[in-house]
């Protein structure tokens, strides 16, 4: 039931991460990949800054903010 939870917060995420930055979304597949590796970046950067996330909303938020930081960075290096 885990990875369930963790793979439905990913797409959660995902989704929320495309439609904040513009971009729609990536389909379910990229954005369940989008929102895990969002989770694993909203993760370190929250260790980082001494943020604590709490919950599922507090899961989600600290997982979008990642996906953002995320795409951004892929977009950066897609036009350098």
């Amino acid at each position: 039931m885990d990875i369930l939870w963790f793979l439905i917060i990913g797409f959660i995420a995902g989704w929320l991460a495309g439609q904040i930055m513009g971009s729609g979304g990536y389909g379910i597949i990229g954005d369940i990949v989008i929102g895990i590796v969002g989770s694993l970046i909203g993760g370190l950067l929250f260790r980082f800054l001494g943020i604590s996330a709490y919950g599922t909303l507090g899961t989600i938020v600290m997982a979008v903010i990642g996906a953002i930081v995320l795409i951004a960075a892929l977009r950066t290096l897609k036009h350098a």
